[in-house]
């Protein structure tokens, strides 16, 4: 009895072994998306003031965690019954963000017409209400949370692509690893980025000698920070692009072949910005006629 419990405890180990091996082999195959949607995620969770910064990640990081909860297991039963259902939802997640970040592009190049840019800006002399910052901050976090889901959807389905054929319980423990590691990993790099301003005002603080390195350093992130900022409203909407052509690319048999004398990125930017280009399209046409008809 007592040698099949050590038996026991040996399969489990090897299993363990087994998983933790995996578990590296699908976090690098799933490298590309996690950079992707730290760079989304971290544009979505800007923009704040100072105060809510770290709440309003909070909110996100727990809608991205329910995110995994709901789709992990969704996933488990789709792959397992109806593969071609997790192709579909790869497909129609992926219009989602390239219309996303075709909008993001075309409302850059083209202001709203009818806003003034010479007229005083009325937030600026009438701030927002504690009411109306909370609406906005709640549809920002609502918006974050979706488009987590889908980039969620793709993380979890590259990390279950490299288990398939394994047992379920093997599938099931790579799988969870991974997408705990991209929740954690991923918005723990966020909470570093936008709280950089306050960790270098703290160096700055600990020494009032201009040339100490703690006030170089502190000065260097403080100055830093509104270009990091910046640069992810740019990341953060070519990431978009290049996860949805991926996606396309990927998972749809004409598009395999589809400018393959361009490099892999420059093509997937490419077939994301034409789908983004027609799902505008299609949704502003869709709101034109409705306008025309319920006027």
């Amino acid at each position: 009895m007592a040698s099949g419990f050590f038996a026991l405890l040996d399969d489990i180990a090897s299993l363990m072994d087994d998983v933790v091996v995996m578990s590296k082999i699908s976090t690098k195959k799933t490298a590309g998306i996690l950079g992707d949607d730290l760079a989304v995620n971290a544009e979505k969770a800007t923009g704040f003031i100072a105060s809510r910064e770290l709440p309003v990640l909070w909110a996100i990081t727990k809608g991205s965690a329910l995110n995994k909860l709901i789709i992990l297991p969704v996933a488990f039963l789709l792959s397992a019954f109806a593969p071609w259902a997790v192709t579909l939802a790869l497909i129609l997640g992926g219009v989602y963000l390239a219309f996303e970040g075709f909008e993001k592009i075309y409302h850059f190049a083209f202001p709203d017409k009818h806003k003034n840019h010479d007229e005083i800006n009325l937030e600026d002399v009438f701030p927002l209400s504690v009411e109306e910052q909370a609406i906005a901050e709640k549809a920002k976090v609502k918006s974050a949370v979706f488009t987590d889901f889908i980039l969620s959807v793709e993380i979890v389905i590259i990390a279950l692509g490299t288990v398939i054929g394994k047992p379920i319980l093997f599938q099931v423990l790579v799988v969870s690893i991974v997408a705990i590691v991209a929740t954690i990993g991923v918005y723990g790099i966020v909470a570093l980025i936008v709280r950089m301003d306050d960790f270098g005002l703290k160096l700055v603080s600990l020494n009032d000698n201009k040339k100490s390195i703690s006030h170089i350093i502190g000065n260097a992130l403080i100055k830093t920070l509104p270009w990091v900022i910046k640069s992810l409203s740019v990341i953060g909407t070519l990431a978009l692009l290049l996860v949805a052509g991926g996606i396309f690319i990927h998972n749809i048999d004409f598009l395999h072949h589809f400018l393959e004398m361009l490099p892999g990125f420059i093509r997937d930017f490419l077939v994301g910005l034409i789908v983004g280009f027609l799902a505008f399209l299609l949704v502003k046409t869709f709101v034109f006629f409705k306008n025309k008809i319920f006027k």
